[in-house]
């Protein structure tokens, strides 16, 4: 796997079938270990390690409705009283993030109406605070403790 613009985590994995599998804490299952995976495994392993967002409170592959479209957000961060405060979005180290993959959360918190935005391939991170009323981002130069978006 690519070397990621996070800090390494220790994993538990295995081998079945010629594919590496993950466990993944969050939704107490194995997965088998994608790019999108490695990535999405390491930022959430650093948001709730270095940065205090409570396990409990992300929810990975969140179900939206968009139109008549059922999809899942990569993961939402809720607060402390159920209510939805970031959405994020993953990708894999190869893809780019564009205004493309920044409309692609949007159409997803649609549902969520999230205040932040986060967005990362492992190699880049952004977070953005959105202004629900008029839909302006203003992205931030540092990504929030859970402390600072609750």
């Amino acid at each position: 796997m690519t070397q990621l613009n996070l800090p390494a985590y220790e994993f538990k994995t295995v081998e079945k079938k010629g594919k590496t599998w993950i466990f993944d804490p969050f939704r107490k299952a194995w997965f088998v270990l994608t790019p999108e995976e490695h990535v999405r495994q390491h930022f959430l392993m650093w948001i709730t390690q270095e940065l205090a967002y409570p396990k409990g409170l992300i929810a990975v592959e969140a179900s939206l409705k968009y139109n008549t479209l059922t999809m899942r957000a990569d993961a939402v961060v809720y607060g402390r009283h159920g209510n939805p405060l970031m959405l994020i979005e993953c990708k894999a180290p190869h893809v780019s993030i564009t205004q493309q993959t920044f409309e692609q959360a949007a159409r997803y918190n649609y549902s969520f109406r999230t205040q932040y935005l986060a967005l990362t391939n492992g190699m880049e991170h952004y977070c953005c605070r959105i202004d629900l009323t008029s839909g302006k981002l203003v992205f931030l130069e540092n990504f929030p403790t859970f402390d600072e978006i609750c």
